[in-house]
C-alpha cells in the first residue's frame, strides 16, 4: 500500500463509522442529547465533516465546499462564515439540527473531495507545511493525522449516542 492508498482507507473508514451513525434516523433521533451539555448526532456528523472540509481545502489551498457548494445555505444554520463548531457552547450545539439526507449528502461531498485531494499524495508531500500558525509549523502528515484522529474520535461518538438512542434509552 502506498501513502496515497492508506490515507484513502482511513478516510473511507471515517465515512463508513458516519453513515453507520446517522442512516434511517429521524431528525428528532440525530437531536438527541444524552444530557444537557452533551452533543448530538447532527451536531458530531456536521462538526467533524466541516473541520475535514476546512482543513483540506487549507491544505490544499482550495475553497471548502461548505461555502462553494451552497452546504452553507442548505444547512441554513445561524452561525457566522467559517464556522465549524469549534468551541461551540451548549446552545450552539442545540441549534445544530439537519436531517439524515442532509448530513450524509454534506459528508459524502467533503469525502469525494477529500479522495481527489489524496489520491496523488506522495511520502514527499507528507512534509510540506502547511500551517504556520503554530510552533512547530504544521506539516500535511501532522495535519491529515489530526483531521482522522479528530473525525473518528466524533464518529465514535456519533454511534454511541445512536446505540443509546435504539436502546430506548433518549428520544
Amino acid at each position: 500500500m502506498n501513502t496515497a492508498g492508506l490515507l484513502l482507507d482511513s478516510f473511507g473508514r471515517v465515512r463508513e463509522a458516519v453513515h453507520e451513525a446517522v442512516e434511517g434516523l429521524t431528525d428528532e433521533e440525530l437531536a438527541v442529547r444524552i444530557d444537557p451539555r452533551a452533543n448530538s448526532i447532527a451536531w458530531l456528523v456536521w462538526h467533524l465533516t466541516r473541520i475535514q472540509d476546512d482543513h483540506l481545502a487549507g491544505a490544499f489551498g482550495t475553497g471548502q465546499l461548505w461555502d462553494t457548494d451552497g452546504w452553507r445555505d442548505r444547512f441554513g444554520l445561524p452561525f457566522p462564515k467559517g464556522e465549524t463548531g469549534y468551541g461551540h457552547t451548549s446552545a450552539q450545539v442545540a441549534k445544530v439540527r439537519a436531517p439524515a439526507e442532509l448530513l450524509l449528502g454534506y459528508h459524502d461531498a467533503v469525502h469525494a473531495r477529500t479522495e481527489e485531494l489524496l489520491r496523488p499524495v506522495k511520502n514527499t508531500d507528507l512534509d510540506r507545511v502547511v500551517d504556520t500558525a503554530w510552533d512547530p509549523p504544521v506539516t500535511l502528515g501532522v495535519r491529515l493525522v489530526s483531521v482522522l484522529a479528530e473525525d473518528l474520535q466524533h464518529a465514535g461518538q456519533a454511534g454511541y449516542v445512536r446505540g443509546v438512542v435504539e436502546r430506548g434509552g433518549m428520544a
